[in-house]
Order: C-alpha cells, then structure tokens, then sequence
C-alpha cells in the first residue's frame, strides 16, 4: 500500500524539523549556558530534583524554530491552518518565554502569575475560536468519537468551548513537564497520531505541521534526555500545549484530544483529585502531584517513569486514531 501524500509530506517536514533540532541545539545551549538561563527547583518539589538546579531552560526555542522550518520548508503553498497554528503555539511559546525569564532574573521560580497567563492563554484562544467558527472548513461543530459521521454544532459558544481547549490543553503539558524527556516524547507521539488524522481527513497543512512538530520534539528529546542538558521550560510547554489544541480545532477533533492526550489527562486528574482530597480530608491520595511525582518519591527511576508514559501515551494515541 502506498503512503498518501499528506503521510509523505509529514514525513518531510518531521525530517527537516528534526535535522533542525539537531543543529540549533548545541549552539542555543551553550547560549543559555553563558547567559545563566538556569533551571530554578521550587523547594516543594521532590529532593532529586535539586542536581537539576541550574540546567540551561527556556529549550523550548529550540522546538519552535525546528517547527517553524520544518512546517515551513515542506508547506509547499501558504495556508491558512498553518499559519494560524503557527501564530497560535508561537504566541504560547513566547508567553512561556516571559515566565521563563521573570523566573530567572527575577528569581520568582513561579514566574508570571497564573491570572496573567491565564488572561493571555484565554486571548488566543479565543481567537482561534472565532478563526474556526468563521472558516468553513472547521465550522462550529465538533465531532463525536467513536461515533463516525456524529456531530454537535456549538454555534458561537464554540469560540469560548477553543479558549477552554486551548487553556486545558497548554497547563496539561505543562504540569507533565516534569522529568527529563517526559513532556516531549508524549508530544511527539501524539503529534504523530495527528499526522495519521489529517492523512485520513486529507489536511495536508495540518499534517505537514504535526510532522514538524512531531519531529522537533524528537530532536529536542535526544538533548533533553536523562540527564538533561536542556529543559523546555514554559517556553516548550505552553508552545506544545497549544500546538495540540491548534491540531484538534482544525481537524475537529477536540473531544477526541482527550483520548490523544490520555497521559496529560491523567497527570491533570491527579493534581485535581490531590487538591479536593486534601482540602477535604488533610489527606493525600498520591506521594505528591503530578502523577509522575508520585511515582517518583515510590523509588522508580526517572528513566523507567518516563518510558512507561511514553509507552501509556502510543497506546492512548492509537485509540484516539480508532476513535475518528
């Protein structure tokens, strides 16, 4: 069987990303490296997190210039899904870069507070809301899985139904950046099953930018593996997060992102179920949140946690893929 265009396509834009990755990784390390742009560890997280104090952060640049060339050397013709999927992670990307830095000069490891990235988080989003609800070929309707052909049209609560997307999605990679190469592999596998999407919904904009993405996530992991000698930072992470959500919008796929992204909802889930417990009872169901954490404190390798989400995150991929 022959691959399809779109599969092609990808292929060549995670190639390029990838090759991108590689190259710029080693330069832009040794210039956060220069400039101090070190890792600050939070004292309420896990001891064994102390030896990662002082990493170079803010990686995340070095995923989204691997994207952008990658999407935009294989794009071929200008697009609009691309462009706005583009505008979108980049503008996540650069909100994250703010954290970053307000968490490094200016020494709060909290960064940016959570109302002003929440705020900023809830602009594009709502932009990208209003880009699907006037554009014909997204509309306002969102589709059901496992339920082919099954649609619910929102109308114009569709653009705040984006934002809340958007949101969910970009603090759910978020809290999964935890361990080194974690967050990226996760990325990278549900950024492939996006590429098996848009070839089945013939979107070949979206394909080229899930392939992009899928490979400069992969080329960023081999830095940022155990031991990491770069971390994404909010840069990576909020990029990453809205990068997903940008995917499920333009292939209407929003409901089925929960599935894609099973492991960013479970790590979301434990944070909740750890707050309402604790709040209610002063009783902890978990070491410590997020779930990787959990694992973490129980004496697992941080190697061995992330390899094991990797291979929870290619199952989770496959049944959102059986779910369109």
């Amino acid at each position: 069987m022959m691959m399809s265009a779109v599969v092609v396509r990808s292929l060549i834009a995670s190639a390029i990303a990838l090759a991108a990755a590689m190259i710029t990784a080693p330069p832009i390390i040794r210039s956060l490296t220069r400039l101090k742009v070190g890792q600050v560890v939070r004292d309420d997280g896990p001891a064994l997190h102390l030896k990662k104090m002082g990493t170079p952060t803010m990686g995340g640049v070095i995923m989204l210039i691997a994207t952008l060339a990658g999407s935009l050397a294989a794009a071929g013709s200008p697009s609009r899904e691309l462009a706005w999927a583009l505008f979108v992670s980049t503008g996540c990307g650069l909100i994250g870069m703010v954290d970053d830095y307000i968490s490094v000069v200016a020494h709060r490891p909290l960064g940016l507070r959570a109302r002003q990235k929440l705020l900023l988080q809830l602009m594009l989003g709502l932009l990208l809301g209003a880009y699907g609800y006037i554009t014909p070929g997204v509309g306002s309707a969102i589709a059901i899985p496992f339920a082919r052909g099954v649609q619910i049209d929102l109308g114009v609560w569709y653009i705040p139904f984006v934002a809340l997307v958007l949101v969910s999605t970009t603090n759910a990679v978020n809290l999964t950046d935890g361990l080194d190469g974690l967050a990226g592999g996760t990325v990278a596998i549900a950024a492939f099953a996006y590429v098996a999407i848009a070839s089945r919904l013939n979107l070949p904009a979206v394909g080229v930018f899930a392939g992009a993405l899928g490979g400069a996530c992969l080329g960023f992991v081999w830095w940022n593996a155990h031991p990491a000698a770069v971390i994404m930072g909010d840069t990576g992470s909020l990029a990453l997060g809205a990068a997903l959500a940008s995917m499920a919008v333009m292939t209407r796929t929003e409901l089925l992102l929960v599935m894609i992204g099973g492991v960013f909802v479970a790590e979301t889930l434990s944070v909740v179920v750890q707050v309402i417990s604790f709040r209610l009872t002063r009783r902890r169901v978990f070491r410590m949140a997020p779930l990787h954490h959990h694992f973490e404190l129980a004496g697992v390798a941080e190697p061995k946690i992330v390899v094991r989400f990797w291979i929870a995150a290619a199952f989770f991929a496959a049944l959102g893929c059986a779910g369109l």
